[in-house]
């Protein structure tokens, strides 16, 4: 009985379960009599006036009779739980969706929560009862439900009405964790392939000390000694592109200069970031076409040979009489490189082709770059013979290649080295670029302007002997020994007198002369001429400082037949410096149009390669069956 003289129902505080809750139950309860459920129920029943019963110590409720719900109600209640228990919540429990199989499941779980529910103590009201019947204004509309009725998470009432399975425990020991947490996947991906093995030979040159030249001014690697997959996957991403701290952004002023050279784009960070034993791969090829309208099928024993571990740095390809159609012929080369490389500069002087390409991710660290001509005979409508220089500066070291064509004749050794005199005062470079040490510098010689020279081309020096006593020379050579031919090679003997190529040097020649063949096959001059065998395709350079350009590799290239000339190829390490942002840069310019066209040839030739292995398989099939 309530204080209004309302019949108290069963779930009145007076019949919850629990000792352990009368406290709190009296302070929020009024003050009010308790009143026995069965006289009360018995008197209403009669219709005679409530009995009250004064309680100051009431008496313990019994255990509610055990059902099938869970806890103490009327029928009535349970069969309105068990209805909207069946035509609501199924709808949207996936357990209670099933068969009949489902639901006696339902029950067993529910009885075996029931019986462990009598041993732990329970709340000592609920929240149907009518004494917080005012409350539910306050109370979330889920909690004002009956708790069958109240929203539960479908993954729970999934879990509920399943079998729980015992845990399974660990045969033996676990293993101990390895500070080097990455997993396998992960070493993969970051594991730093053949191109960026520069960590390793930095640490053997300087005894294994740390070194984080190759980073950014953050230095993030000095805090990350413990994590040492951190530090490695790092090592990976950064060997390419390395974090930059927006304050280094702010300070950094590379077009205008930082005369410094700390922090400069060019600058030692930057260089030993790319190249960490500061040196770059020339690749130079030399090649006298003859003109020739049709060009070789395939370049790539000419730029990519087989017995070459990696692809170079730089391509300069300077070609003498070439091809009438000089687009085409950089096209060919372009197709050729990939699109790993950009074509960087290319100039010409009549019938000379000087062509540069670099890698495309280095042209940033690039200059401006200059070319300058000069022909040696003035009277000739074609402009056959003279020279193409081309010039850039690349980090803080500047580089010429000059291509050069001489004058031609077995006897006419005074008129080559006048066209080399010549070349060297009248080729008019650098222009504005500036000379990285102009102390050392002569205005009378153009190849004393620059860090590193490269001249190749078609110099035009002869054998002096017959080709009878030539032939028997280079039939008596072995192991590529060809200093008996050397001996009588009119260019050797003129730069040991000083005449020409002043400061010069030339790698062993371990190659058969280049000239002159008849075009198709191996076979020397076999026309009513008789041109002796000769070494007139040559490269040379020079160092402003000694031991700054190592030679790695000078031959010919045999299978290039095309000519009566074979191509001469010689490929270098070259040593830089860090530079200065007071040069002028090139911005990434290239030549975009011949990019794409060579790329695009590229991807046809490919696709026709695959038409025809696919068309030649299915013949084959044919025919075996």
């Amino acid at each position: 009985m309530t204080e209004n003289g309302e019949d108290c129902t069963l779930n009145c505080p007076c019949e919850a379960p629990g000792k352990g809750d009368y406290g709190n139950v009296e302070s929020k309860i009024p003050k009010t009599p308790f009143v026995d459920v069965k006289t009360t129920n018995k008197n209403n029943d009669e219709g005679q006036a409530d009995r009250e019963i004064p309680v100051y110590l009431p008496r313990p409720p019994s255990i509610p009779k055990a059902s099938k719900f869970g806890k103490s109600v009327s029928v009535e209640d349970s069969m309105r739980t068990r209805k909207l228990r069946s035509s609501q919540e199924s709808l949207s429990d996936r357990a209670e969706t099933g068969s009949s199989t489902d639901s006696l499941k339902d029950d067993r779980t529910s009885q075996r929560n029931e019986q462990n529910s009598i041993s732990r103590p329970q709340p000592a009201f609920s929240v149907g009862s009518p004494v917080f019947e005012d409350r539910k204004s306050w109370q979330p509309q889920h909690e004002a439900r009956p708790y069958r009725q109240q929203s539960v998470p479908d993954d729970q009432r999934g879990r509920a009405a399943k079998p729980r399975l015992s845990p399974v425990q660990p045969i033996g020991p676990l293993p101990s964790l390895d500070r080097n947490f990455a997993s396998a996947t992960l070493r993969a991906a970051n594991r730093i392939d053949r191109d960026c093995l520069d960590y390793g030979m930095l640490a053997k040159e300087k005894g294994g000390e740390r070194l984080h030249r190759n980073l950014s001014d953050s230095r993030l690697l000095e805090n990350m000694g413990s994590d040492s997959t951190s530090v490695n996957s790092m090592k990976s991403i950064y060997s390419v592109l390395s974090p930059i701290r927006p304050q280094d952004v702010r300070n950094r002023s590379f077009l205008e200069g930082s005369m410094l050279g700390s922090g400069a784009l060019l600058g030692a960070e930057e260089l030993d970031r790319h190249f960490p034993d500061r040196r770059v791969g020339v690749y130079v090829v030399t090649w006298n076409m003859q003109g020739e309208k049709f060009l070789p099928t395939n370049l790539n024993d000419l730029l990519l040979p087989t017995d070459s571990d990696f692809a170079q740095d730089f391509y300069v390809i300077g070609v003498q009489e070439g091809c009438p159609d000089r687009r085409e012929w950089e096209t060919c080369l372009q197709e050729t490189l990939g699109p790993h490389y950009v074509m960087l500069y290319t100039a010409s002087h009549g019938v000379l082709y000087l062509t540069v390409f670099i890698r495309r991710d280095l042209m940033w660290f690039c200059s401006e770059v200059e070319h300058a001509t000069v022909t040696t005979r003035i009277i000739s409508q074609i402009k056959t013979k003279g020279a193409v220089g081309i010039t850039f500066t690349f980090f803080g070291t500047s580089f010429l290649f000059i291509t050069s064509h001489f004058t031609s004749g077995d006897t006419k050794v005074y008129e080559r080295i006048l066209d080399y005199n010549k070349i060297i005062e009248a080729l008019a470079l650098p222009k504005s670029l500036p000379d990285t040490n102009p102390y050392r510098s002569s205005p009378a010689d153009v190849t004393t302007r620059f860090d590193q020279v490269f001249w190749f081309g078609d110099f035009n020096f002869r054998l002096g002997k017959d080709r009878a006593e030539v032939e028997a020379i280079m039939k008596g050579t072995v192991g590529g020994n060809m200093s008996p031919l050397l001996e009588h090679d009119q260019l050797s003997n003129q730069m040991k007198d000083g005449s020409i190529f002043k400061g010069f040097q030339e790698a062993p020649v371990h190659f058969f002369p280049t000239y002159k063949f008849d075009i198709g096959c191996d076979n020397y001059d076999t026309t009513s001429k008789q041109r002796t065998p000769s070494y007139t395709d040559r490269v040379m350079f020079r160092s402003r400082q000694a031991n700054d350009i190592r030679v790695l590799k000078y031959n010919s290239c045999s299978s290039i037949k095309t000519s009566d000339h074979r191509p001469v190829i010689a490929v270098f390490q070259v040593k830089l410096r860090p530079g200065r942002d007071n040069i002028p840069l090139c911005g990434g310019l290239f030549d975009r149009s011949l990019y794409l066209e060579g790329i695009r040839r590229r991807m046809t030739a490919r696709e026709l390669k695959r038409r025809e292995a696919i068309s030649s398989q299915n013949s084959t099939i044919c025919a075996i069956s």
